[in-house]
């Protein structure tokens, strides 16, 4: 499939996990690809793999957090492939995840380092990159929300409203800009076995999220990139603007 043939996709915090099956489906159908992480052996170890199966990928390290690091990365890209067409943000900080409690006990660092990645950082990627897309003539942007945007949960209270930041985000993006041809979505997962979710919880523990879920299985990374790919074309999803689209197997109905 050529979806995405002559397009420039920056995909950033996409080392690994989702963002890194998502790099290698756009290189796949035709996407030059720019991997940007702070892991940049990672990045560079993806593209090569991504470049073995024929695709045309770039690694480049960058802060998501900097805003300099940001604006550098989107200048690379435009300076490599003339242009900046489709975007997927797919960062967060998995190491705060265990310090993230409730709203009375949570130290404020660990508040404020998950806003300055998931939410600022995103806005950040926004800000540049969407100059840049308004001069190729329009593009598509998608950034990694999750279903915690959607509900609620004893614990993790930065990361539930650092992602329902996000989808505000993403609202303002396609409220502010999609009448001059850039559109923005959230793709909003349930349960994805990623690497993090094997090594952090038991085969009970799986077993059990997966009996309250309407499905046979829980989700993929292939099924997050088939989502983003979809999202990021405009011959495919150009009426689908400012939604955040739950992939969860039918575990949230709503909203």
């Amino acid at each position: 499939m050529a979806r995405h043939k002559g397009k420039v996709a920056l995909c950033a915090g996409s080392a690994t996990g989702m963002g890194a099956m998502t790099a290698r489906r756009l290189a796949s159908e035709g996407a030059k690809v720019v991997v940007a992480d702070i892991n940049e052996a990672g990045a560079q170890a993806l593209i090569e793999s991504i470049r073995a199966d024929g695709g045309e990928a770039m690694a480049l390290g960058f802060d998501i957090t900097e805003e300099e690091s940001v604006r550098e990365t989107v200048a690379r890209v435009v300076g490599a492939y003339g242009a900046l067409n489709l975007m997927h943000v797919n960062a967060t900080d998995r190491e705060r995840n265990l310090e993230d409690k409730d709203v009375v006990t949570t130290d404020l660092a660990v508040f404020d380092r998950m806003h300055k990645v998931s939410l600022r950082g995103h806005l950040l990627c926004s800000r540049v990159a969407i100059p840049e897309m308004l001069k190729a003539g329009g593009g598509a942007i998608v950034y990694t929300s999750s279903g915690a945007s959607k509900g609620s949960a004893p614990m993790r209270v930065s990361y539930y409203i650092a992602k329902a930041g996000l989808n505000g985000l993403m609202r303002h993006v396609a409220d502010r800009w999609g009448k001059e041809g850039i559109r923005a979505n959230c793709v909003c997962p349930g349960v994805i076995l990623t690497d993090a979710i094997l090594i952090n919880t038991s085969e009970d523990e799986r077993a059990a999220m997966l009996k309250s879920t309407p499905s046979t299985r829980h989700g993929s990374e292939e099924d997050v990139a088939s989502l983003v790919s979809f999202l990021l074309s405009d011959e495919e999803a150009g009426w689908i603007n400012g939604q955040a689209v739950n992939l969860n197997g039918g575990g949230l109905m709503a909203v």
